[in-house]
């Protein structure tokens, strides 16, 4: 009996990660939902500018390079073109919260029939670990060497809780994959995101509170307990948004 093997979805290969980063655990949660709902056939994902800018080698499904930050509005495209299509998106803090927020607020409120995968380890990773708009108040990055000064940098923006505010998004929900128990959490949310998109019920956003051991400056180890000692405390976990719930 097979009790733990590699998603069909995932291409069986080395990732171009870090050691101890949880974009691998967080590709597989998303191959995990392609298959157990039986669309890889017909999915088609966005790959960002950012760590996971290669995430079309590692997805069997089709995929499609963006520019920085327009993940969404190519989603908004593919969807809106091929409607029958199961169309996601997969982007980090930088890509997502700082050059892609327009994109992101506008297909939200519009209530796009896309899912958003959106990893938040508050740095940017693949060009050197410099602040991001998720960065923690006093966090140390190679831009902001003495911690972010919020009376100059301004406070973390807080995607979910955000997003959460307009009338237009089906299910919003915040995880994280630093253990065991998150991850199982994790993957129901993200199973729950793209059978909203087979529903047709709008726009879903999971956003993946994650680590970055290299950038962090930590060990892998010592970064899962810095996401939850640090992280999770100001970005808490939880659906912020679920149309259908506050529905019945």
């Amino acid at each position: 009996m097979v009790v733990f093997e590699r998603p069909k979805s995932l291409v069986d290969c080395e990732t171009h990660y870090c050691p101890g980063c949880t974009h691998g655990i967080i590709h597989r949660l998303v191959a995990n939902a392609i298959d157990k709902l039986g669309i890889e056939g017909n999915t088609v994902g966005v790959a960002p500018v950012g760590c996971a800018v290669m995430a079309y080698n590692y997805f069997r499904c089709d995929m499609v390079e963006a520019a920085h930050g327009r993940a969404p509005a190519v989603a908004t495209g593919l969807k809106r073109s091929c409607p029958d299509n199961i169309i996601f998106t997969y982007q980090g803090d930088g890509d997502l919260a700082s050059i892609g927020m327009a994109e992101t607020v506008h297909a939200a409120t519009r209530n796009e029939n896309i899912t958003v995968i959106f990893v938040n380890n508050a740095i940017y990773g693949m060009t050197g670990g410099q602040m991001a708009p998720t960065s923690l108040p006093g966090q140390i990055t190679q831009t902001s060497p003495y911690g972010r000064d919020v009376s100059v940098a301004g406070y973390p923006i807080r995607v979910c809780e955000m997003l959460a505010t307009l009338d237009g998004p089906e299910y919003i929900e915040r995880v994280a994959v630093n253990s065991v128990a998150n991850v199982k959490k994790a993957e129901k949310a993200i199973l729950k995101a793209f059978q909203n998109q087979v529903d047709k019920k709008g726009f879903s956003l999971i956003e993946v509170v994650s680590s970055c051991p290299t950038n962090w400056g930590l060990t892998p180890t010592e970064a899962l307990k810095w996401v939850d000692e640090k992280m999770i405390p100001y970005y808490p976990l939880g659906v912020y948004k679920d149309r259908s719930k506050e529905e019945k």
